[in-house]
């Protein structure tokens, strides 16, 4: 699933709301930047789409008390912030700031990554 373009303010548009929730992670690629976006407990979560310690996607992985778990070998990190919970990580994720824009969900991309490709 790819964004199709900015947003109105900041960030960039990632998808409709009704795209995600029930606390299953999904993948996006907006401006080449792996995103996984999770919905969860009404909150809307963004963080870079891959574990700190292996490049293994997150979105395979299982969501539970504001933590996503990365499914290869049991690293779990925070939605909110990224710091990570439980080895073999040991540096947080990239956590980027998300918001909902009525029916959309927009994310804000690190500087230089700011334009959707779709």
């Amino acid at each position: 699933m790819s964004g199709p373009g900015p947003a109105a303010g900041s960030g960039v548009r990632a998808c409709g709301l009704d795209e995600i929730g029930g606390g299953r992670p999904v993948h996006l690629d907006l401006s080449g930047c792996p995103v996984c976006l999770v919905r969860t407990a009404g909150t809307v979560y963004a963080l870079r789409d891959e574990c700190t310690h292996e490049p293994v996607p997150l979105p395979e992985g299982e969501v539970a008390g504001g933590t996503i778990e990365c499914w290869l070998h049991g690293s779990r990190s925070d939605l909110a912030a990224g710091r990570v919970l439980c080895l073999p990580a040991t540096r947080p994720a990239a956590v980027f700031a998300a918001r909902v824009d009525g029916g959309d969900v927009c994310v804000r991309l690190p500087p230089g990554r700011e334009t959707a490709t779709g």
